[in-house]
Protein backbone atom coordinates (compact mmCIF):
# COMPACT_ATOMS: atom_id res chain seq x y z
CA UNK A 1 0.00 0.00 0.00
CA UNK A 2 3.05 2.58 0.15
CA UNK A 3 2.86 5.38 -2.76
CA UNK A 4 5.32 6.11 -4.70
CA UNK A 5 5.85 9.82 -6.65
CA UNK A 6 9.24 10.69 -8.56
CA UNK A 7 10.46 13.25 -6.50
CA UNK A 8 12.30 16.15 -8.83
CA UNK A 9 15.01 16.85 -6.09
CA UNK A 10 16.05 13.81 -5.57
CA UNK A 11 15.86 12.86 -9.57
CA UNK A 12 14.24 9.40 -8.84
CA UNK A 13 10.98 7.69 -7.67
CA UNK A 14 10.85 7.30 -4.00
CA UNK A 15 8.11 5.89 -1.39
CA UNK A 16 6.31 8.54 0.54
CA UNK A 17 6.29 9.01 3.83
CA UNK A 18 4.36 11.42 5.45
CA UNK A 19 5.55 13.88 8.30
CA UNK A 20 2.50 13.20 10.06
CA UNK A 21 0.33 9.61 10.12
CA UNK A 22 -2.59 9.46 8.08
CA UNK A 23 -1.87 12.99 6.53
CA UNK A 24 -0.84 14.80 3.66
CA UNK A 25 -0.37 18.50 2.76
CA UNK A 26 0.09 19.59 -0.63
CA UNK A 27 1.03 22.89 -1.64
CA UNK A 28 0.43 23.88 -5.59
CA UNK A 29 1.24 26.88 -7.08
CA UNK A 30 -1.79 27.92 -9.13
CA UNK A 31 -3.09 30.65 -10.98
CA UNK A 32 -1.05 33.98 -12.12
CA UNK A 33 -4.77 35.52 -13.19
CA UNK A 34 -3.38 38.25 -15.82
CA UNK A 35 -5.57 36.11 -18.08
CA UNK A 36 -7.72 33.79 -18.96
CA UNK A 37 -6.69 29.78 -18.10
CA UNK A 38 -5.32 28.19 -21.68
CA UNK A 39 -6.00 23.72 -21.06
CA UNK A 40 -2.46 24.17 -20.13
CA UNK A 41 -2.73 25.75 -16.52
CA UNK A 42 -6.07 23.34 -15.91
CA UNK A 43 -4.01 20.54 -16.37
CA UNK A 44 -1.97 21.07 -13.73
CA UNK A 45 -4.84 21.74 -11.52
CA UNK A 46 -6.36 18.41 -13.26
CA UNK A 47 -3.41 15.86 -12.01
CA UNK A 48 -2.61 17.10 -8.39
CA UNK A 49 -6.61 16.49 -8.39
CA UNK A 50 -5.88 12.95 -9.31
CA UNK A 51 -3.32 12.76 -6.82
CA UNK A 52 -5.30 14.23 -4.16
CA UNK A 53 -8.53 11.70 -5.01
CA UNK A 54 -5.69 8.85 -5.06
CA UNK A 55 -4.75 9.98 -1.48
CA UNK A 56 -7.95 10.27 0.06
CA UNK A 57 -8.60 6.84 -1.59
CA UNK A 58 -5.99 5.70 0.35
CA UNK A 59 -7.28 6.94 3.21
CA UNK A 60 -5.12 9.94 4.01
CA UNK A 61 -6.64 13.44 5.44
CA UNK A 62 -6.06 15.93 2.68
CA UNK A 63 -4.90 19.66 3.24
CA UNK A 64 -4.59 21.02 -0.22
CA UNK A 65 -3.57 24.60 -0.62
CA UNK A 66 -3.14 26.06 -4.19
CA UNK A 67 -2.26 29.57 -4.35
CA UNK A 68 -3.88 32.63 -6.71
CA UNK A 69 -0.94 35.13 -7.50
CA UNK A 70 -3.39 38.36 -8.38
CA UNK A 71 -0.32 41.07 -8.48
CA UNK A 72 2.33 40.74 -10.81
CA UNK A 73 4.67 42.87 -13.67
CA UNK A 74 1.87 41.26 -16.54
CA UNK A 75 -1.01 42.55 -14.48
CA UNK A 76 -0.09 45.93 -14.26
CA UNK A 77 0.91 46.50 -17.83
CA UNK A 78 -2.67 45.23 -18.57
CA UNK A 79 -4.23 47.56 -15.98
CA UNK A 80 -1.97 50.58 -17.52
CA UNK A 81 -2.75 49.24 -21.03
CA UNK A 82 -6.73 48.81 -20.42
CA UNK A 83 -7.07 51.61 -18.20
CA UNK A 84 -8.85 48.90 -15.43
CA UNK A 85 -8.12 48.41 -12.13
CA UNK A 86 -5.42 46.06 -11.14
CA UNK A 87 -7.59 43.91 -8.88
CA UNK A 88 -10.21 44.22 -11.19
CA UNK A 89 -8.12 42.34 -13.80
CA UNK A 90 -7.28 39.53 -11.29
CA UNK A 91 -10.53 39.11 -10.06
CA UNK A 92 -11.81 38.27 -13.18
CA UNK A 93 -9.49 36.13 -14.21
CA UNK A 94 -9.62 34.19 -10.80
CA UNK A 95 -12.69 33.98 -11.56
CA UNK A 96 -12.33 32.03 -15.30
CA UNK A 97 -10.06 29.75 -13.84
CA UNK A 98 -12.04 28.76 -11.05
CA UNK A 99 -14.91 27.89 -13.78
CA UNK A 100 -12.46 25.99 -15.74
CA UNK A 101 -11.23 24.07 -12.17
CA UNK A 102 -15.19 23.25 -11.99
CA UNK A 103 -16.22 22.51 -15.31
CA UNK A 104 -13.11 19.58 -15.33
CA UNK A 105 -14.33 18.42 -12.18
CA UNK A 106 -11.39 19.50 -9.60
CA UNK A 107 -12.40 19.54 -6.23
CA UNK A 108 -12.50 22.73 -4.41
CA UNK A 109 -8.77 23.43 -2.30
CA UNK A 110 -8.77 23.26 1.13
CA UNK A 111 -7.56 26.79 1.13
CA UNK A 112 -7.24 29.26 -1.48
CA UNK A 113 -5.19 32.42 -0.71
CA UNK A 114 -4.11 35.27 -2.57
CA UNK A 115 -0.65 37.26 -2.70
CA UNK A 116 -1.92 40.40 -1.69
CA UNK A 117 -3.85 39.21 1.46
CA UNK A 118 -0.04 37.99 3.04
CA UNK A 119 1.72 41.47 2.66
CA UNK A 120 1.85 40.93 6.52
CA UNK A 121 3.57 37.60 6.32
CA UNK A 122 5.73 38.57 3.37
CA UNK A 123 6.97 41.44 5.45
CA UNK A 124 7.87 39.31 8.73
CA UNK A 125 9.67 36.82 6.17
CA UNK A 126 11.86 39.58 4.99
CA UNK A 127 12.79 40.80 8.16
CA UNK A 128 13.60 37.86 9.30
CA UNK A 129 16.06 36.50 6.31
CA UNK A 130 17.39 40.21 6.33
CA UNK A 131 18.48 39.87 10.43
CA UNK A 132 20.17 36.35 9.50
CA UNK A 133 22.12 37.82 6.46
CA UNK A 134 20.09 36.30 3.94
CA UNK A 135 19.03 39.11 2.13
CA UNK A 136 19.28 42.68 2.35
CA UNK A 137 17.79 46.53 1.04
CA UNK A 138 18.89 48.82 -1.69
CA UNK A 139 16.58 51.42 -3.30
CA UNK A 140 13.23 50.04 -1.69
CA UNK A 141 13.91 46.79 -3.06
CA UNK A 142 15.02 43.82 -1.25
CA UNK A 143 17.15 40.76 -3.10
CA UNK A 144 17.74 37.98 -1.64
CA UNK A 145 21.16 36.87 -1.77
CA UNK A 146 21.87 33.59 -3.44
CA UNK A 147 25.38 33.04 -2.24
CA UNK A 148 24.59 33.20 1.12
CA UNK A 149 22.19 30.36 0.88
CA UNK A 150 24.54 26.92 0.46
CA UNK A 151 21.99 24.86 -1.12
CA UNK A 152 21.13 27.11 -4.04
CA UNK A 153 19.99 25.35 -7.45
CA UNK A 154 20.04 21.82 -5.79
CA UNK A 155 16.58 21.28 -7.27
CA UNK A 156 17.39 22.60 -10.82
CA UNK A 157 21.14 21.10 -10.83
CA UNK A 158 22.59 24.48 -12.19
CA UNK A 159 26.26 26.06 -11.90
CA UNK A 160 26.05 29.11 -9.72
CA UNK A 161 28.72 30.14 -11.61
CA UNK A 162 27.02 30.31 -15.11
CA UNK A 163 23.95 31.15 -13.92
CA UNK A 164 20.90 33.59 -15.53
CA UNK A 165 18.53 34.64 -13.18
CA UNK A 166 15.47 36.44 -14.79
CA UNK A 167 15.29 40.00 -13.92
CA UNK A 168 12.31 42.73 -14.00
CA UNK A 169 12.51 46.44 -14.48
CA UNK A 170 13.80 48.71 -11.88
CA UNK A 171 16.12 46.26 -10.65
CA UNK A 172 18.71 48.36 -8.56
CA UNK A 173 21.09 48.42 -6.53
CA UNK A 174 22.14 44.06 -6.60
CA UNK A 175 25.10 43.03 -4.65
CA UNK A 176 24.76 40.46 -7.06
CA UNK A 177 22.85 39.90 -10.82
CA UNK A 178 22.28 36.62 -9.63
CA UNK A 179 20.46 37.70 -6.29
CA UNK A 180 16.52 37.56 -6.87
CA UNK A 181 13.70 40.00 -6.01
CA UNK A 182 11.78 39.75 -2.75
CA UNK A 183 9.69 43.07 -2.56
CA UNK A 184 9.88 46.06 -5.60
CA UNK A 185 9.96 49.26 -4.72
CA UNK A 186 6.85 51.24 -5.92
CA UNK A 187 7.15 53.09 -9.47
CA UNK A 188 4.65 55.58 -10.27
CA UNK A 189 1.21 55.00 -10.65
CA UNK A 190 1.70 51.25 -9.36
CA UNK A 191 -0.16 49.25 -6.83
CA UNK A 192 1.75 49.04 -3.52
CA UNK A 193 1.99 48.08 0.21
CA UNK A 194 3.76 50.17 3.07
CA UNK A 195 6.81 48.15 4.48
CA UNK A 196 9.65 49.44 6.79
CA UNK A 197 11.58 49.64 3.26
CA UNK A 198 9.45 51.92 1.86
CA UNK A 199 6.52 51.30 -0.56
CA UNK A 200 6.48 48.70 -3.04
CA UNK A 201 5.03 45.22 -3.62
CA UNK A 202 5.78 41.32 -3.45
CA UNK A 203 8.13 39.65 -5.83
CA UNK A 204 6.41 36.89 -7.54
CA UNK A 205 8.53 34.10 -5.44
CA UNK A 206 8.12 35.12 -2.00
CA UNK A 207 4.89 35.01 -1.63
CA UNK A 208 4.77 31.35 -1.92
CA UNK A 209 7.06 30.91 0.54
CA UNK A 210 5.09 33.47 2.87
CA UNK A 211 1.63 31.41 2.17
CA UNK A 212 3.37 27.98 2.49
CA UNK A 213 4.45 29.13 5.78
CA UNK A 214 1.24 30.34 6.79
CA UNK A 215 -1.23 27.23 6.05
CA UNK A 216 1.12 24.25 5.92
CA UNK A 217 3.90 25.56 9.08
CA UNK A 218 7.79 24.89 8.78
CA UNK A 219 7.97 21.52 6.69
CA UNK A 220 4.88 20.43 4.58
CA UNK A 221 5.04 16.75 2.60
CA UNK A 222 4.41 17.88 -1.00
CA UNK A 223 4.84 20.71 -3.34
CA UNK A 224 3.58 20.61 -7.15
CA UNK A 225 3.62 22.81 -10.04
CA UNK A 226 4.39 22.68 -13.70
CA UNK A 227 8.08 21.83 -14.75
CA UNK A 228 8.84 25.81 -16.30
CA UNK A 229 8.60 26.42 -12.29
CA UNK A 230 11.53 24.44 -11.27
CA UNK A 231 13.83 27.35 -11.98
CA UNK A 232 13.53 30.29 -11.17
CA UNK A 233 10.31 30.12 -9.16
CA UNK A 234 10.70 26.83 -7.20
CA UNK A 235 14.22 27.02 -6.54
CA UNK A 236 14.07 30.66 -5.32
CA UNK A 237 10.91 29.66 -2.55
CA UNK A 238 13.59 26.68 -1.56
CA UNK A 239 16.31 29.66 -0.96
CA UNK A 240 13.87 31.97 0.86
CA UNK A 241 12.00 29.48 3.04
CA UNK A 242 15.13 27.34 3.31
CA UNK A 243 16.94 30.09 4.91
CA UNK A 244 14.33 31.59 7.26
CA UNK A 245 14.41 28.70 8.57
CA UNK A 246 12.02 26.40 7.24
CA UNK A 247 12.39 22.57 6.28
CA UNK A 248 9.58 23.42 3.46
CA UNK A 249 8.45 20.56 1.23
CA UNK A 250 9.79 17.13 1.72
CA UNK A 251 9.07 16.02 -1.72
CA UNK A 252 8.76 18.07 -5.09
CA UNK A 253 6.35 16.45 -7.72
CA UNK A 254 6.03 18.59 -11.43
CA UNK A 255 3.57 17.83 -14.22
CA UNK A 256 4.84 18.44 -18.07
CA UNK A 257 3.46 20.64 -20.39
CA UNK A 258 0.67 20.77 -23.00
CA UNK A 259 2.24 21.43 -26.20
CA UNK A 260 1.31 22.91 -29.34
CA UNK A 261 3.37 22.18 -32.59
CA UNK A 262 6.01 21.28 -29.64
CA UNK A 263 6.06 24.74 -28.02
CA UNK A 264 4.82 25.35 -24.68
CA UNK A 265 1.10 26.35 -24.76
CA UNK A 266 1.42 29.80 -23.22
CA UNK A 267 -0.50 33.62 -23.12
CA UNK A 268 3.15 35.22 -24.36
CA UNK A 269 3.72 32.32 -27.22
CA UNK A 270 -0.02 33.23 -28.26
CA UNK A 271 -0.73 29.52 -28.70
CA UNK A 272 -2.99 28.93 -25.65
CA UNK A 273 -6.07 27.23 -26.36
CA UNK A 274 -8.55 29.05 -23.68
CA UNK A 275 -10.62 26.57 -21.72
CA UNK A 276 -14.07 28.58 -22.12
CA UNK A 277 -13.82 27.78 -25.99
CA UNK A 278 -12.68 24.17 -25.29
CA UNK A 279 -16.10 23.36 -23.30
CA UNK A 280 -18.26 25.17 -26.07
CA UNK A 281 -17.02 22.34 -28.85
CA UNK A 282 -16.42 19.50 -26.15
CA UNK A 283 -17.67 18.11 -23.24
CA UNK A 284 -15.98 18.83 -20.46
CA UNK A 285 -15.69 15.48 -19.06
CA UNK A 286 -14.42 14.31 -22.45
CA UNK A 287 -11.70 17.13 -21.95
CA UNK A 288 -10.53 15.66 -18.36
CA UNK A 289 -10.35 12.50 -20.23
CA UNK A 290 -7.95 13.80 -22.31
CA UNK A 291 -5.95 16.12 -19.95
CA UNK A 292 -6.00 13.67 -17.07
CA UNK A 293 -5.08 10.08 -18.68
CA UNK A 294 -1.88 10.61 -19.85
CA UNK A 295 0.60 10.41 -17.43
CA UNK A 296 1.43 13.68 -15.37
CA UNK A 297 5.28 13.65 -16.34
CA UNK A 298 4.47 13.21 -19.89
CA UNK A 299 4.22 15.94 -22.66
CA UNK A 300 0.42 16.19 -24.31
CA UNK A 301 0.17 17.76 -27.97
CA UNK A 302 -2.28 19.34 -28.82
CA UNK A 303 -4.45 18.16 -31.45
CA UNK A 304 -8.49 17.94 -32.67
CA UNK A 305 -7.18 14.43 -33.78
CA UNK A 306 -6.44 13.45 -29.84
CA UNK A 307 -9.17 15.01 -28.97
CA UNK A 308 -11.23 13.15 -31.15
CA UNK A 309 -9.47 9.89 -29.55
CA UNK A 310 -10.19 10.67 -26.37
CA UNK A 311 -14.09 11.27 -27.15
CA UNK A 312 -14.25 7.70 -29.11
CA UNK A 313 -12.29 6.07 -25.64
CA UNK A 314 -14.48 7.13 -23.17
CA UNK A 315 -17.54 7.20 -25.09
CA UNK A 316 -16.46 2.95 -25.00
CA UNK A 317 -16.40 3.51 -20.95
CA UNK A 318 -19.92 6.07 -21.26
CA UNK A 319 -21.90 3.42 -23.13
CA UNK A 320 -21.39 0.41 -21.20
CA UNK A 321 -21.96 2.28 -17.78
CA UNK A 322 -25.24 3.21 -19.93
CA UNK A 323 -26.56 -0.22 -20.70
CA UNK A 324 -25.52 -2.07 -17.29
CA UNK A 325 -27.35 0.97 -16.04
CA UNK A 326 -30.67 -0.17 -18.56
CA UNK A 327 -30.31 -3.54 -17.89
CA UNK A 328 -29.94 -3.66 -14.03
CA UNK A 329 -32.81 -0.87 -14.26
CA UNK A 330 -30.98 1.52 -12.08
CA UNK A 331 -28.07 2.88 -10.91
CA UNK A 332 -25.03 0.60 -9.86
CA UNK A 333 -23.59 1.55 -6.44
CA UNK A 334 -19.38 1.93 -6.90
CA UNK A 335 -17.56 -0.85 -5.45
CA UNK A 336 -16.24 -0.21 -1.82
CA UNK A 337 -12.37 -1.36 -3.34
CA UNK A 338 -11.12 -0.51 -6.77
CA UNK A 339 -9.17 -3.60 -8.02
CA UNK A 340 -5.64 -4.57 -7.02
CA UNK A 341 -4.09 -3.79 -10.42
CA UNK A 342 -5.37 -0.66 -10.36
CA UNK A 343 -4.31 0.06 -7.28
CA UNK A 344 -0.80 -1.17 -7.70
CA UNK A 345 -0.48 1.26 -10.85
CA UNK A 346 -1.90 4.42 -9.24
CA UNK A 347 0.57 3.69 -6.11
CA UNK A 348 3.30 3.43 -8.61
CA UNK A 349 3.80 6.93 -9.10
CA UNK A 350 0.04 7.74 -10.04
CA UNK A 351 0.47 5.41 -13.39
CA UNK A 352 -2.89 6.58 -14.64
CA UNK A 353 -2.06 5.11 -18.29
CA UNK A 354 -1.78 1.89 -16.59
CA UNK A 355 -4.81 2.30 -14.31
CA UNK A 356 -6.70 3.27 -17.28
CA UNK A 357 -6.06 -0.14 -19.41
CA UNK A 358 -6.98 -1.71 -16.30
CA UNK A 359 -10.81 0.38 -16.71
CA UNK A 360 -10.76 -0.66 -20.69
CA UNK A 361 -10.49 -4.28 -20.13
CA UNK A 362 -12.79 -4.43 -16.71
CA UNK A 363 -15.39 -2.27 -19.40
CA UNK A 364 -14.46 -5.50 -21.78
CA UNK A 365 -15.19 -8.01 -19.44
CA UNK A 366 -18.55 -6.23 -18.76
CA UNK A 367 -19.80 -5.92 -22.47
CA UNK A 368 -18.75 -10.19 -22.86
CA UNK A 369 -21.25 -10.17 -19.46
CA UNK A 370 -23.82 -8.53 -21.49
CA UNK A 371 -23.40 -9.97 -24.56
CA UNK A 372 -24.08 -13.67 -22.54
CA UNK A 373 -26.95 -12.29 -20.99
CA UNK A 374 -25.21 -12.30 -17.55
CA UNK A 375 -26.54 -9.63 -15.59
CA UNK A 376 -24.68 -10.25 -11.70
CA UNK A 377 -21.47 -10.41 -14.25
CA UNK A 378 -22.51 -7.20 -15.56
CA UNK A 379 -23.15 -5.70 -12.77
CA UNK A 380 -19.88 -6.57 -10.95
CA UNK A 381 -17.73 -5.34 -13.17
CA UNK A 382 -20.02 -2.11 -13.26
CA UNK A 383 -19.11 -1.46 -9.79
CA UNK A 384 -15.68 -2.06 -10.50
CA UNK A 385 -15.26 0.30 -13.00
CA UNK A 386 -17.01 3.09 -11.04
CA UNK A 387 -15.01 2.83 -7.90
CA UNK A 388 -12.05 3.18 -10.41
CA UNK A 389 -13.26 6.27 -12.77
CA UNK A 390 -14.52 7.99 -9.02
CA UNK A 391 -10.67 8.13 -8.23
CA UNK A 392 -10.23 9.86 -11.83
CA UNK A 393 -13.13 12.50 -11.41
CA UNK A 394 -14.98 10.48 -14.37
CA UNK A 395 -17.57 8.62 -13.21
CA UNK A 396 -20.32 9.79 -15.70
CA UNK A 397 -22.68 8.49 -12.84
CA UNK A 398 -21.35 11.14 -10.51
CA UNK A 399 -23.78 14.05 -9.58
CA UNK A 400 -21.10 16.92 -10.84
CA UNK A 401 -21.78 15.29 -14.31
CA UNK A 402 -25.36 14.82 -13.92
CA UNK A 403 -27.49 16.47 -16.74
CA UNK A 404 -23.95 17.05 -18.90
CA UNK A 405 -24.70 16.87 -22.53
CA UNK A 406 -22.01 17.27 -25.51
CA UNK A 407 -24.30 19.34 -27.72
CA UNK A 408 -26.39 21.27 -24.99
CA UNK A 409 -29.21 20.02 -22.99
CA UNK A 410 -31.91 22.56 -25.03
CA UNK A 411 -31.58 21.53 -27.58
CA UNK A 412 -31.65 17.09 -26.58
CA UNK A 413 -35.44 16.86 -26.12
CA UNK A 414 -36.15 18.77 -28.97
CA UNK A 415 -33.78 16.37 -31.14
CA UNK A 416 -34.91 13.31 -29.27
CA UNK A 417 -38.39 13.16 -30.31
CA UNK A 418 -37.05 14.21 -33.94
CA UNK A 419 -35.17 10.76 -33.68
CA UNK A 420 -37.54 8.93 -32.05
CA UNK A 421 -39.96 9.32 -35.10
CA UNK A 422 -37.29 8.25 -37.92
CA UNK A 423 -36.80 5.27 -35.11
CA UNK A 424 -40.55 4.44 -35.25
CA UNK A 425 -40.31 4.17 -38.88
CA UNK A 426 -37.71 1.56 -38.55
CA UNK A 427 -39.56 -0.03 -35.90
CA UNK A 428 -42.56 -0.20 -38.33
CA UNK A 429 -40.38 -1.84 -41.53
CA UNK A 430 -38.93 -4.08 -38.92
CA UNK A 431 -42.46 -5.83 -38.05
CA UNK A 432 -43.23 -5.96 -41.51
CA UNK A 433 -39.92 -7.38 -42.61
CA UNK A 434 -38.80 -4.67 -44.38
CA UNK A 435 -34.83 -4.99 -43.43
CA UNK A 436 -33.85 -3.16 -46.43
CA UNK A 437 -36.13 -0.15 -45.41
CA UNK A 438 -34.75 -0.15 -41.77
CA UNK A 439 -31.20 -0.96 -42.64
CA UNK A 440 -31.44 2.25 -44.39
CA UNK A 441 -32.87 4.46 -41.97
CA UNK A 442 -30.23 3.43 -39.61
CA UNK A 443 -27.25 3.68 -41.69
CA UNK A 444 -28.67 7.31 -42.29
CA UNK A 445 -29.36 7.96 -38.89
CA UNK A 446 -25.52 7.10 -38.44
CA UNK A 447 -24.56 9.12 -41.13
CA UNK A 448 -25.71 11.91 -39.21
CA UNK A 449 -23.64 11.54 -36.21
CA UNK A 450 -26.36 9.06 -34.73
CA UNK A 451 -25.21 5.66 -32.89
CA UNK A 452 -28.20 3.65 -32.81
CA UNK A 453 -28.57 0.56 -30.57
CA UNK A 454 -31.27 -1.94 -29.91
CA UNK A 455 -31.89 -2.53 -26.55
CA UNK A 456 -34.46 -4.87 -24.30
CA UNK A 457 -36.76 -1.65 -23.79
CA UNK A 458 -36.26 -0.68 -26.97
CA UNK A 459 -33.92 1.16 -29.38
CA UNK A 460 -32.20 4.10 -28.43
CA UNK A 461 -29.78 6.56 -29.29
CA UNK A 462 -26.56 8.52 -28.57
CA UNK A 463 -24.21 11.16 -30.46
CA UNK A 464 -21.45 8.88 -31.55
CA UNK A 465 -17.63 10.68 -31.97
CA UNK A 466 -16.94 13.58 -34.07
Amino acid sequence: MTIRLHDTNARQIRDFAPLTAGCVSIYLCGATVQAAPHIGHIRSGLNFDIMRRWFEYRGYDVTFIRNVTDIDDKIIKKSAEQNRPWWSIGYDNERAFNDGYDALGCLPPTYEPRATGHITEMVEMMRGLIERGHAYEADGNVYFDVRSYEGYLELSNQDLDDLRQPSGDNETGKRDKRDFAMWKAAKPGEPSWETPWGRGRPGWHLECSAMAHKYLGTAFDIHGGGIDLIFPHHENEIAQAKAFGDDFAKYWVHNGWVTLSGEKMSKSLGNSVLVTDMVKQWRPIVLRYYLGTPHYRSMIEYSEEALREAESAFARIEGFVQRVVEKAGGPVEAASEVPPAFAEAMDDDLGVPQALAIIHTTVRQGNSALAADDKEAAVARLAEVRAMLGVLGLDPLDPHWAGESDRGEDLHGVVDTLVRLVLDQRQSARERKDWPAADAIRDQLNQSGLVIEDSPTGPRWTLGPR
